[in-house]
């Protein structure tokens, strides 16, 4: 007789995090993340299904399955060096990349259960190797072609690595002084480390990649003469432009664009003040507009900052909210307010032209507009006024237009992002763009899936010259 099939444990391994009272007033990450103990009972849980449902979720591709079955034997070198094949961020891609809309909502233990925790699987297998030292794959021998990617980015870092494997010379050129797009700039310490990120990009630059700083393209160089020097260009510099509502007294002091905010809290390190001689004015009593991701790191790091009062104000109702579920959950154990159903109309200012309160009016569900979520629609007569001394402008970003300005051409949309075709192809031959630039503000992930598409296309492309 064939011995019974053991049972399959319905619940996920707990991902060991700081508790809400300590991390509330520290910048150290919230995730402590899994201990070999914790990633080898949760690989335990993965079916091994043969069509494996997972890796269609993903948007890169990964050979789930596989990489958790090298867990499972303990074998962390080779389960990281599967992982790269398609994801060569993955210790970024495990703590910021939404599994449970992607390879996670695909999970055939999902069905029963908890799906794999397939995020904290994939973190605890980078984490590994970066502590041991990466191993670097060979590269394919030298085509003589050269490729310029604009953006150390999500995108741009992977079709990067991605085209320097396969023999190509690839040079990227960030504007900022460090790598890692909105990786640096835009996620919180708490959420990110730099020390990661920096880790991640140091891989793509051992591969081979020249990485230029400080080099901003549209005032360095332009498409145009970047394409004297290159066989191709691959765009992927983002969508850092802020959007601002349109109401009065957006230009008080005291109002930042959660762009700014994040950015001088990340890039320029005043969550490490006064080690770091760049501190920012937090307030006390902060407002943050907006209900996504950018909006929860902005709320929670005005409270570490030292703001005694962090209040989110949302139009819509917390189940339309966009922000990951696990990140409502954090900024709620930490003790930011939510103003659901609820619109900013004006700012009102001070004598001295700073913000001190914010006139709302409350809001009613109707049917669904076009994105989807039931649409949210004024209540007569609801208006009140809420008090504070800062608010942070979370609603969305858009692309720089610089490139756009000076690249005779390239279409695009009347939102201000490139148009392109099906593998990221633009308006110009030899042009090709990919992730926030091309779609808007949107996931990690996504834009790497992007680069992975535009780096095929544009290989296949210099393979034909």
């Amino acid at each position: 007789m064939s011995s019974p099939k053991p049972k399959i444990r319905k619940e996920a391994v707990p991902m060991p995090k700081q508790s809400p009272e300590e991390r509330a007033r520290n910048f150290r990450e919230v995730a402590v993340g899994y201990t070999e103990e914790d990633a080898l009972a949760e690989a335990e849980r993965c079916l091994q299904c043969r069509e494996a449902p997972c890796i269609k979720g993903c948007p890169v591709e990964v050979g789930i399955p596989a990489f958790i079955k090298l867990v499972r034997e303990r074998r962390f070198k080779e389960a990281a060096k599967q992982i790269k094949e398609k994801n060569s961020l993955p210790a970024v891609c495990g703590r910021v990349c939404p599994q449970e809309e992607q390879c996670q909502a695909k999970c055939t233990v999902g069905k029963i259960g908890d799906p794999i925790s397939v995020g904290r699987l994939e973190r605890f297998v980078a984490d590994w190797e970066r502590q041991r030292g990466y191993a670097i794959p060979e590269r394919c021998a030298p085509t003589g072609k050269k490729v310029a990617v604009i953006g150390a980015g999500p995108a741009g870092l992977t079709v990067a690595a991605d085209l320097i494997k396969l023999g190509h010379e690839v040079t990227i050129f960030e504007a900022l002084h460090k790598p890692g797009g909105v990786l640096t700039y835009g996620i919180p310490e708490f959420r990110l480390p730099k020390k990661i990120v920096e880790a991640e990009a140091e891989y793509i630059e051992k591969l081979g990649v020249t990485l230029k700083t400080d080099a901003l393209i549209g005032r360095l160089y332009t498409i145009e003469e970047l394409l004297r020097h290159f066989n191709a260009v691959f765009i992927g510099s983002g969508a850092g432009l802020p959007t601002f509502m349109g109401i009065p007294g957006e230009n008080l002091c005291g109002v930042y664009s959660a762009n700014e905010f994040l950015i001088r809290v990340n890039l320029m390190r005043s969550y490490d003040f006064p080690r770091a001689g760049t501190p920012i004015c937090g307030g006390e009593k902060v407002a943050v507009i907006g209900g996504g991701n950018v909006a929860m790191d902005a709320a929670r790091c005005a409270l570490r900052l030292g703001a005694k009062e962090v209040k989110i104000v949302y139009r819509r109702s917390k189940e339309e909210m966009p922000a990951r579920a696990e990140e409502i959950e954090n900024a709620e154990e930490e003790g930011i307010v939510f103003e659901f159903l609820t619109s900013p109309l004006r700012l009102i200012g001070n004598e001295r032209r700073a913000v001190k309160a914010i006139e709302c009016i409350r809001m009613r569900l109707a049917e669904p507009d076009k994105s989807g979520r039931r649409r949210p629609v004024p209540i007569e007569g609801s208006n009140f006024v809420m008090d504070v001394d800062t608010v942070i402008m979370a609603i969305g970003r858009t692309p720089n237009p610089i490139i756009k300005q000076t690249t005779e051409g390239l279409k695009t949309a009347e939102w201000g992002g490139i148009v392109v075709d099906e593998n990221g192809k633009t308006s110009i031959e030899t042009v090709y763009a990919g992730g926030d630039i091309v779609t808007g503000e949107a996931t990690v992930i996504s834009a790497m899936g992007a680069g992975r598409r535009a780096a095929k296309a544009i290989h296949e492309l210099l393979m034909k010259k």
